[in-house]
C-alpha cells in the first residue's frame, strides 16, 4: 500500500515537446535554401521584366498635312549633304556677258569665269556636280545666283561651266545634278512667283488682287542688266513640297506661270 494516498504525476506533453526541441533543434538547412531559393527567384522575375519592357522606340508620326506658313525652319541644319540624296534632272543654259560684272543674288560680284551658278531652290553656297546626260561631261559649280526664270530650265552656269561640258554652243543641254557639298537643302523657306513686272504700280495691282484669296503676297525688287523688275511672290513654307503644291494650284486656278524658290532675307 505503498501507493496509497499518492497524486498520479500526468506528464506535460508540452512541455516535453519544448525541451526536446531545445535539445535537438530543427535544422537550419531548408529554411536557408528556402529563402535562398527565393531570393534568385525573385532576381530572375526582376530581370524579366526589364527585358519584357525594354521595347524599340516607338515610330516617329506621320508629318501632319497642315502645312503651317511662319514659324522657325526644321531644325535639322546639322546633317550632313549626303552625295546622290538630293538629285535633278533638267534642262541647263548659261549666262555670260550682260550679267558679268553685276551683282549675284548673295551679294557677290557675277564672274562668268568662274565656275557658279544660278538655282532657284538650293541654298547659296551649295556644291553641285553637274553632268551633261547629252555627252557624259561633268563639272562642278557653287550656286551664288537665281534662276533661271525660264520654263522648263532648272540651272544657270556661269560661261566657264557651260564651257567645261561642251554647251555654250547650242546654250542648253538635258543635264543631271547632284548635290555633294554645302548647306541642307531641305531647311529653309519657300514661296511661289508668280510675275515679275517692269511696273512697280502693275506689281502693286497684281498683289492687292491674290491678296483677296492667298496670304502673304509679296513684292521683291530685282536689279537686272534690263532695268529694275518687281517680282511678285505667293506664300512662305517650310518645305519645298508645300510650295510646289500651291504652285499647281495656282497654275491650274488662275492659269498662272509659276517658279518655287527660296526666300533667302
Amino acid at each position: 500500500m505503498r501507493d496509497a494516498g499518492r497524486v498520479p504525476i500526468i506528464p506535460n506533453l508540452s512541455l516535453l515537446k519544448r525541451a526536446e526541441h531545445a535539445q535537438h533543434p530543427a535544422p537550419l538547412f531548408p529554411r536557408t535554401l528556402l529563402f535562398a531559393i527565393f531570393c534568385v527567384a525573385l532576381a530572375a522575375t526582376g530581370c524579366r521584366h526589364r527585358t519584357y519592357t525594354a521595347h524599340a522606340p516607338a515610330p516617329v508620326p506621320a508629318p501632319s498635312t497642315t502645312v503651317p506658313l511662319s514659324g522657325p525652319p526644321p531644325a535639322i541644319e546639322t546633317q550632313p549633304v549626303v552625295p546622290g540624296q538630293w538629285v535633278e534632272e533638267g534642262m541647263a543654259s548659261w549666262y555670260g556677258a550682260p550679267f558679268d560684272g553685276r551683282r549675284t543674288s548673295n551679294g557677290e560680284i557675277y564672274d562668268m569665269h568662274q565656275f557658279t551658278a544660278a538655282h532657284r531652290t538650293l541654298p547659296f553656297g551649295s556644291v553641285v556636280r553637274v553632268t551633261n546626260l547629252n555627252n557624259g561631261l561633268q563639272t562642278q559649280i557653287r550656286v551664288n545666283d537665281r534662276g533661271p526664270f525660264v520654263g522648263n530650265r532648272v540651272i544657270d552656269l556661269s560661261y566657264s561651266a557651260a564651257q567645261a561640258i561642251q554647251m555654250v554652243g547650242p546654250g542648253t543641254a538635258n543635264v543631271r545634278l547632284e548635290v555633294i557639298g554645302g548647306p541642307n537643302p531641305r531647311v529653309g523657306f519657300f514661296a511661289v512667283q508668280v510675275g515679275a513686272f517692269l511696273s512697280p504700280e502693275n506689281a502693286t495691282r497684281f498683289r492687292e488682287r491674290l491678296s483677296a484669296r492667298y496670304s502673304p503676297v509679296t513684292v521683291v525688287n530685282f536689279d537686272s542688266p534690263k532695268g529694275m523688275f518687281y517680282r511678285v511672290r505667293v506664300g512662305r513654307f517650310p518645305t519645298e513640297d508645300a510650295a510646289e503644291q500651291l504652285a499647281t494650284n495656282l497654275h491650274e486656278t488662275e492659269q498662272l506661270t509659276t517658279f518655287v524658290v527660296r526666300l533667302d532675307e
